[in-house]
């Protein structure tokens, strides 16, 4: 019972972590105008995202444009947005393996040591999808910092880290942490303990009349 709950616990999440993965991608809040210089204006605010970048005016309307093209942004962003598909993608297929593997569903068999392994299986793939996660933000966010305190870039230009930036890190913790819980899920030695042998034949004493003696 111990193992169930601890397979739920990281499938749950594992699943948290996927869903804030996919708010974090959709959002365009990942870098944000910076207020350092005295000469900046802040009746707006500039947002960048993977998909889009929207301009917030202080009145509350908000404006946002899709990109034209994909090789008009730079290495980071590309990366970052490549990553991130990824770590979705595989996330699905994880939480497809996972629930074959859990000890509460029926499917992949009745054979608890395949399960166990398939379960396993799952908490694996999470894993892979919470390292693309945690690289794609720690990527961007590491762009982010060498342009603000780089003096060449213009104050106008320099932005900070967003909400989606700081999403995307509780989700990649979340991803590693249910797969690490489901990656915990090795076959029981029930499969030994439990075995029964057949029982063996009891050796039967000769009597002493089946003897004779010359």
């Amino acid at each position: 019972m111990a193992n169930s709950g601890l397979q739920l616990l990281g499938f749950a999440l594992a699943l948290l972590g996927w869903i804030a993965t996919l708010v974090a991608t959709i959002m365009p809040q990942w870098q944000m105008s910076s207020y350092a210089g005295d000469n900046i204006i802040t009746a707006q605010a500039i947002y960048k995202g993977l998909w889009m970048n929207c301009v917030w005016q202080s009145t509350g309307q908000i404006a946002c444009k899709v990109y034209d093209s994909v090789l008009t942004l730079d290495t980071a962003m590309q990366a970052t947005r490549a990553l991130m598909v990824v770590s979705l993608v595989l996330g699905v297929l994880a939480m497809a393996i996972a629930i074959m593997g859990m000890k509460c569903t029926r499917c992949g068999g009745d054979d608890k040591t395949r399960k166990a392994r398939i379960a396993m299986g799952g908490g694996i793939v999470f894993l892979v999808s919470g390292l693309c996660c945690l690289v794609a933000c720690s990527w961007i966010g590491n762009q982010t910092v060498q342009n603000f305190y780089n003096s060449l870039v213009p104050i106008n230009s320099k932005y900070e880290f967003g909400a989606a930036n700081f999403i995307g890190w509780a989700g990649s913790c979340l991803l590693l942490l249910g797969g690490g819980l489901l990656s915990c899920s090795c076959p029981s030695k029930e499969g030994y303990s439990g075995r029964s042998y057949p029982q063996g034949k009891p050796i039967s004493k000769p009597g002493s009349s089946s003897r004779e003696y010359v």
